[in-house]
């Protein structure tokens, strides 16, 4: 037979799948439900290699449960609203708008290079105006419901560019672009009020068993839950400070009371004192970015004011205004205790302040304790701290909080890390917020029927700042509701909430409202979503949040949107450098003669780590230069092989080539078999291969459940060559292995197992065949392998009956040549035997 030809059979079965229909969405809803769904992607330009493995692992799943007899749901979209579209039109002179959509083309078409189950009748971009349309629409409602709400916040504002600038658009506190210092500033800003079900998020993280833990723990740091003590210094102005802390117990070792640049006796001071009002100008160059300020060099200014301690009005306390306290965390003031936390410590031991360990590690000698340049946060009892000494951290905190309660000074808090979401973007290619700005009524709802609310096609992206703001005509309309001179509101919509429901729009893209009930009540939640890692937080966590809205706004009945989750890994390649230092991509290098060279020619190049595949790098490879030379089901069999799905993978050629004769060998496995019976012939008996055969179909289908695709792959690999020794098997025992072997491998190399099951006689698609089951009396374990050892060396082993009596496996045993010789005629001083696993002969 001739070998395998990919690129014919690929592109036959891919028509033939569209021609009939085969990956439709079912309408009838009586069947059990799976919807399959990776994250979707961003139209950059092209996908490479590192994009595929996702979408082949949500695509193994959605072939294998459809196969098992589910309605399954498995779409594609676009996340195509975001800032390189607005580069590209800035840099190229181009439609932000046909950028997108020709990416959309080009990516599309390299989607369907790979065979995927895809119902592309659903396809969606994000920016499509009947898509942004109904997000809209849930902004209203999420308004109308006290979820979406106005007010002044800090951002990053590039003075030279006239933007706002997201975190990681701040580089070295300067604008990405401009490199001006970044300031930072306070504007009006759109909010959802996701602090509304902080509680609720946290709690709910523990029903969430199918997710991985790394990412409900992350979650769970991100929301930050912490109770403690709000209480009340009295200053030397006679004014009062409320601050928030988590450690009451340590009251007794504070040095300092620090305020945020941003709060109220800050900026009240500032109006006095020039040299604070230029700290403060400094500190807001940082940007607003917790991590930047985390990361910034600890300063502070002294106010001159003091602080009495709550237990002793005595003792005074230095206030000073601090680049590291956080406005919107607690109550923008806090405590310092050096000894016990290092940021504490670092600044004071900048400013000379005194440092008093409180907690004492067991052991140690309150009187002779110090903690020198770290902070100790280990466990002990507490010292130094008039009442509390002897007692424990909690029974400390406890103490501190009845007494301070008591005293009518402090009040036990519950406190969360998590903030409300900005959502205002001072950018064009984005969702218009569907707002109107009146003077005489204040701000007013866009009228649904005048929704939705388009960006004009005229942009000019070359003037600074928003090209919304200063279009000389789209943000000048009557107000609804009293019909005066308003404007719109010029702000877009953060790209995270065009993603944070579209899995609930993909289950009726063409209801006229954002969602048909019917199809969000029998589709959601999403069976099995699969992204990134890094994902684990905003887009995850925000859509958590989003369908919370939704069901308060009347939308759907559920809270959770995602019922299982699977992060997977990269995909690695190596990288290269010519002689200047430029990255080189693969296709720019050359591997001959023991070395590496730039294509060519004779210029050697630095072959580096291997690392994400990145377009930065260069390290990346396409998709259809290797289905061009090995065909798409090799890469599938790549992405699928070896590695763990949770664990990165590194791209090698070599691998592809392992991979490829693998598929040859299949097709030569199927194409070659002679003496096979008809289709449907009976087959009985408990042969090694039939064994085999079923013991592969029971191993597979728990792995594929599983998402364990790897050892799915191994198993296929032992049943392969189970096939191949048993070639003298009876025709009916060698169909049922073909046939499932071809099966088993369907959802992994579709193609291919449609080219066999062809050959086999079998019509019209295995993609529509039912998954086999696996014969439960061919499971049973007719004999087990037990190793035979002399003095704990192996000297053979016994294929034997499950639980044989210890006396018939040691006379076996004994019997055994190898064993006869290694006893050398003696008597075994001691047979050791251990059921239906190893006999141990002491000589």
């Amino acid at each position: 037979m001739a070998r395998y030809n990919a690129k014919d059979s690929e592109q036959r079965w891919q028509d033939a799948w569209n021609a009939a229909n085969v990956f439709l969405t079912p309408t009838d809803h009586s069947k059990p439900k799976c919807y399959v769904l990776e994250m979707f992607p961003y139209p950059s330009g092209r996908i490479h290699i590192g994009h595929v493995r996702n979408y082949t692992m949500g695509d193994v799943l959605a072939r294998f449960k459809r196969s098992q007899g589910f309605n399954v749901l498995h779409p594609m979209g676009w996340d195509a609203f975001g800032l390189p579209a607005e580069n590209a039109a800035r840099e190229k002179h181009v439609n932000p708008r046909d950028w997108t959509y020709e990416n959309i083309a080009a990516m599309k078409d390299q989607l369907k290079l790979m065979g995927l189950s895809l119902d592309w009748t659903r396809e969606f971009a994000t920016c499509d105006p009947a898509y942004f349309a109904r997000e809209q629409k849930l902004f209203l409602d999420f308004y109308r419901e006290n979820l979406a709400y106005r007010s002044e916040a800090d951002v990053n504002w590039d003075p030279v560019d006239m933007t706002v600038l997201a975190n990681e658009q701040v580089i070295d506190g300067r604008g990405w672009r401009s490199g001006a210092l970044v300031e930072r500033k306070k504007l009006s800003q759109w909010f959802l009020r996701i602090t509304a079900f902080s509680q609720e998020l946290l709690d709910a993280l523990d029903t969430l068993e199918r997710w991985p833990e790394k990412v409900r723990l992350m979650q769970k740091n991100w929301i930050g839950r912490s109770e403690g003590l709000r209480f009340t210094f009295r200053l030397s102005n006679d004014e009062g400070l409320d601050v928030f802390t988590t450690r009451p117990d340590t009251l007794f070792g504070a040095s300092f009371v620090a305020i945020s640049p941003d709060h109220p006796l800050a900026e009240e001071l500032a109006n006095k004192d020039t040299t604070l009002a230029q700290f403060q100008a400094e500190c807001r160059r940082i940007g607003t970015a917790e991590e930047a300020i985390e990361k910034a060099e600890k300063l502070g200014y002294d106010t001159g004011l003091t602080a009495a301690h709550p237990f002793d009005p005595n003792w005074k306390l230095p206030v000073y205004v601090a680049n590291f306290v956080l406005m919107a965390y607690g109550t923008g003031a806090i405590f310092g205790c050096p000894a016990h936390d290092q940021r504490d410590l670092d600044f004071a031991r900048k400013y000379k302040l005194t440092v008093n360990a409180v907690v004492i590690p067991e052991g140690a000698d309150p009187k002779t304790f110090d903690v020198g340049n770290e902070a100790y946060v280990g466990p002990g009892k507490l010292a130094n701290s008039q009442f509390l000494d002897g007692l424990t951290v909690e029974e400390g905190k406890a103490e501190v909080l009845k007494r301070l309660e008591t005293a009518g000074i402090g009040e036990r808090k519950v406190q969360f890390r998590l903030r409300d979401w900005l959502v205002s973007r001072q950018r064009p290619w984005g969702c218009p917020i569907p707002m109107i700005h009146c003077p005489t009524c204040g701000v007013v709802p866009v009228p649904e029927d005048q929704l939705p609310v388009k960006a004009p096609d005229d942009l000019t992206f070359t003037v600074k700042g928003n090209p919304l703001d200063v279009h000389p005509t789209w943000k000048h309309v009557s107000c609804p509701q009293c019909g005066g001179a308003a404007t719109r509101d010029t702000d877009t919509l953060d790209t995270f909430v065009d993603s944070s429901w579209y899995y609930a729009r993909f289950t009726d893209t063409t209801a006229e409202g954002p969602v048909n009930q019917e199809a969000v009540d029998y589709w959601l939640p999403v069976d099995q979503y699969i992204g990134g890692i890094e994902h684990a937080i905003l887009h995850l966590l925000y859509s958590r949040f989003f369908l919370r809205a939704m069901k308060k706004a009347g939308y759907v009945k559920i809270d959770e949107p995602f019922a299982g989750l699977f992060t997977q890994g990269m995909v690695c390649h190596e990288t290269y450098k010519d002689a200047a230092g430029l990255w080189l991509a693969p296709e720019q290098i050359d591997k001959r003669d023991g070395g590496v060279f730039v294509k060519g020619s004779d210029e050697k190049v630095t072959v580096g780590p291997s690392e994400k595949m990145s377009k930065s790098k260069k390290n990346v490879v396409a998709p259809e230069a290797i289905i061009d030379i090995f065909g798409a089901d090799t890469i599938r069999w790549f992405m699928l092989s070896d590695t763990p799905p949770e664990r990165d993978i590194e791209w090698t050629e070599e691998g592809a080539d392992a991979c490829w004769k693998f598929v040859q060998r299949i097709w030569r496995l199927v194409s070659e078999a002679e003496g096979l019976p008809p289709v449907g012939t009976p087959v009985t008996g408990n042969s090694d291969l039939r064994r085999a055969v079923h013991k592969a179909i029971a191993a597979v289908t728990e792995d594929l459940a599983g998402l364990r695709f790897n050892r799915a792959v191994a198993q296929i690999y032992t049943l392969t060559n189970a096939i191949s020794a048993a070639g003298a098997a009876p025709g009916a025992e060698r169909r049922e292995a073909l046939e499932a072997l071809v099966q088993l491998i369907g959802p992994m190399m579709p193609h291919l197992a449609e080219s066999c099951w062809d050959a086999l006689g079998h019509a019209p698609f295995v993609a529509a065949a039912p998954w086999p089951k696996a014969e439960a009396e061919l499971l049973a374990i007719h004999t087990v392998t037990i190793a035979v050892q002399v003095n704990g060396k192996l000297r053979g082993t016994l294929e034997i009956a499950p639980d044989t009596d210890k006396a018939e496996v040691e006379a076996a045993a004994l019997a055994l040549e190898s064993v006869t010789r290694a006893l050398d005629g003696k008597a075994p001083k001691k047979v050791i035997v251990v059921p239906n696993r190893i006999v141990n002969i002491v000589a």
